[in-house]
């Protein structure tokens, strides 16, 4: 059996940010794997890491940003020919050139900042395929037409000759989603792509991604605080707390065989649809830890009502529950 290999592999990757009162260690040692035609999620409260992880892998960061150390080797074809680079040394120009728009592309949470409002959704949509695909404009209208149809935008001819405030906001990221595939990536990178839109329009806008994904085979990266997202997308989980993934695993295997704390917190403050009115919430207490500060032990520790005192002493490693389940907790 041949062995698959990702198309993109993190290792030990660590973030911090320059800041007036000293640096604040974003991430702390990522280390991920996602393969062609998985949807892997990155799931925690805010400020764990999250955005920061997948952002680094587009090369967008912010001035103040370091990258303290890890790798992101990403692998795909070029000229007919295997390539495995190191996205951490590509320049500026290589990027933009070999990997942004064209090999990766990235859905971010607000369509309206996302497209720009001067210019027609057509002129939008067919920029990248002109400048990555060297497609002439009759042919880049007409794959246009195709995508804007593929995401469902009925009358796309017309819907070309629009600007984005004249589409509702559920149509807008359709766009966006249109304007990612546009080059044929090899990876997605959603980045809570439906935080702005109301309930029934997420539902179809996830249903409309987990759909392209079969159909394309393309690796999905999904960023994400909702767990009921996560539940109906994603193959992989990765729990990500203080700038640290605290327990991987499939999808059943956390929503259904959860063994790290701070995940069962997460699953139990999930609201029930039996609750009964006024029946208080349940939240997991506490703070999250401050991050410019050196983190001792289980960043989780005071918050746990399982720490133990090797807890406040020595960083969990990750313990293998079982066939690619881990979690970072001592209690296992």
């Amino acid at each position: 059996m041949e062995k698959r290999e990702p198309v993109l592999s993190m290792r030990d990757l660590a973030v911090s940010f320059q800041a007036s009162f000293g640096k604040i260690r974003a991430v702390r040692g990522v280390n991920m794997d996602v393969y062609p035609g998985e949807t892997v999620a990155i799931v925690g409260e805010s400020g764990s890491g999250k955005s920061v992880s997948v952002k680094t892998i587009m090369g967008i960061t912010a001035p103040n940003a370091v990258i303290e150390s890890g790798t992101i080797k990403f692998r795909f074809k070029e000229n007919g020919k295997e390539q495995v680079v190191d996205l951490l040394k590509l320049s500026k120009k290589e990027m933009q050139h070999r990997i942004k728009g064209k090999r990766i592309a990235m859905v971010f949470q607000d369509p309206m900042t996302s497209l720009d409002p001067t210019m027609t959704i057509g002129r939008q949509l067919t920029e990248g395929m002109r400048y990555h695909l060297h497609l002439s404009q009759a042919d880049a209208d007409k794959r246009a037409e195709e995508l804007l149809e593929m995401v469902g935008i009925e009358s796309p001819k017309e819907r070309m000759k629009n600007y984005p405030h004249q589409l509702s906001g559920g149509m807008r990221q359709r766009v966006v989603i249109a304007i990612a595939l546009s080059c044929n990536p090899d990876l997605l990178i959603c980045d809570e792509p439906t935080t702005a839109l109301d309930v029934t329009i997420q539902a179809r806008i996830l249903q409309l991604i987990l759909n392209l994904q079969k159909k394309l085979g393309i690796a999905v990266i999904f960023i994400t605080h909702n767990l009921g997202v996560v539940a109906k997308i994603a193959d992989y989980v990765n729990v990500m707390y203080a700038g640290k993934i605290i327990e991987y695993g499939t999808s059943d295997n956390i929503f259904y065989d959860p063994k790290h704390p701070y995940t069962w917190g997460l699953l139990g403050s999930i609201p029930q649809a039996d609750q009964k009115n006024k029946e208080a919430l349940i939240s997991i207490k506490g703070t999250p830890p401050d991050l410019h500060a050196e983190i001792t032990g289980c960043p989780f520790k005071h918050r746990c009502s399982y720490a133990m005192a090797v807890c406040h002493e020595h960083r969990p490693p990750a313990f293998e529950i079982g066939e690619g389940h881990t979690a970072r907790c001592f209690l296992h």
